[in-house]
C-alpha cells in the first residue's frame, strides 16, 4: 500500500468516525492529517475544537485549523471562517472579513452562504444595505 493510500484510508476513516460522532476518536484519528495539511482533515479539527467535542474547546486551535482549509479553497471552511468572523466566535468580530469569506464560498456554489450573504446584505451587516444585492443572492440560492 502506498503512503498516499494510507493517507486516504486515515482520512476516510477519521471522517467516518466523525460523521458517527465519536470525536475522540476522529481527533486522535484526523489530528496528524490536520497537522500535515490536509484541509478535510483540518476542517473537521476545527469544529471539534471550536466546539469542544472530543476534546476541550481550544478557540485558537479551531481558528487555525478553519483558516488553513479555508485558504485551501475547502468551500464549508471558508463558510465556516465566514461565521467566525460573522459572529465574533474564536476570532475578532469583523463583517467586511466575513462577506469576504462568504463571498469565496458562494462562489464555489454553496448555499448556506449565499443565503447568509443576501441576509447580510439585507441587513446591512458587514456591508452597505443593497436589497437588489441582496434578492440577487436570494434568486441564485434558489429563492425566489
Amino acid at each position: 500500500m502506498s503512503d498516499e493510500q494510507q493517507l486516504d484510508m486515515e482520512l476516510s476513516s477519521g471522517i467516518a468516525a466523525f460523521e458517527g460522532k465519536h470525536f475522540a476518536i476522529a481527533a486522535q484519528t484526523l489530528s496528524p492529517l490536520a497537522e500535515q495539511g490536509n484541509p478535510e482533515a483540518q476542517y473537521r479539527m476545527a469544529i471539534m475544537a471550536q466546539n469542544g467535542l472530543g476534546m476541550t474547546v481550544n478557540e485558537l486551535m479551531a481558528y487555525k485549523y478553519m483558516k488553513a482549509a479555508a485558504e485551501a479553497g475547502l468551500a464549508l471552511a471558508q463558510h465556516g471562517l465566514g461565521f467566525m468572523y460573522l459572529e465574533g466566535e474564536c476570532v475578532e468580530r469583523n463583517g467586511a472579513r466575513a462577506v469576504e469569506w462568504f463571498r469565496k464560498a458562494a462562489d464555489q456554489g454553496l448555499v448556506g452562504s449565499l443565503t447568509t450573504l443576501a441576509m447580510m446584505y439585507e441587513k446591512g451587516q458587514g456591508v452597505e444595505k443593497d436589497p437588489e444585492e441582496a434578492r440577487r443572492l436570494y434568486k441564485l440560492a434558489g429563492f425566489e
